[in-house]
């Protein structure tokens, strides 16, 4: 997992059109905002490998995550992001949206553990 967010925080600096592509229009700040998601996503995954700040890392990607959420709204249902980026409307609905809750689901796993090894 924490590769994962290395890689894909990488990205945002490396690609960040791609994901300004998704971004509503009502949100401002583009640029600034991929940016900032992408300094965050590489910290908290960063973070993840240490057992000192997994858990305040898999809080911050969770937040990250909902913060995230209405770019994929707004992919899962307008066309234009849609061909921007090459996805169909079924994976940007029904794929793309319910792994967001997925990717949650494993950040509250880690706070899980944490809390576990941590009462023992």
């Amino acid at each position: 997992m924490s590769l994962f967010y290395i890689n894909v925080g990488v990205k945002h600096f490396i690609d960040p059109d791609w994901f300004v592509k998704i971004m509503p229009p009502y949100i401002p700040f583009h640029y600034e905002a991929v940016y900032l998601s992408g300094f965050f996503e590489i910290l908290f995954g960063i973070m993840l490998l240490f057992s000192k700040t997994r858990y305040l890392a898999a809080w911050g990607l969770i937040l990250l995550l909902i913060a995230v959420y209405p770019a994929n709204i707004y992919l899962a249902f307008n066309k234009v992001p849609q061909e921007a980026i090459g996805i169909s409307a079924f994976a940007a609905s029904w794929i793309r949206l319910p792994i967001q809750f997925i990717f949650i689901s494993l950040a509250y796993w880690h706070i899980e553990i944490e809390e576990t090894i941590s009462n023992k």
